[in-house]
């Protein structure tokens, strides 16, 4: 297990628990809106390179959502299997 702004870029990951007593409530709300919500199946798709390293883009479902680095520091992903690799 480890956060959401640790994964490595193309890895599937299902978001296993969020903090959100660490956000803002309306980040919070926001988010929830966009389907990033423990059990979702998440992506990382891009991270930011200067600085901080933000945003991060990660693709939910269809969709790319941009983040903050702090949000997705909020949220513990559980790596999933490579669809094609053997069990």
């Amino acid at each position: 297990m480890m956060t959401l702004d640790l994964l490595p870029i193309g890895q599937d990951a299902r978001i296993a628990a969020v903090d959100w007593a660490s956000l803002v409530p309306e980040e919070a709300q926001r988010l929830r809106a966009l389907g990033i919500d423990i059990g979702a199946r998440v992506r990382l798709a891009y991270r930011g390179v200067f600085f901080g390293r933000d945003p991060i883009a990660v693709e939910v479902g269809r969709m790319t959502v941009a983040l903050r680095r702090t949000h997705a520091a909020a949220m513990t992903v559980e790596v999933l299997a490579d669809a094609g690799a053997p069990a």
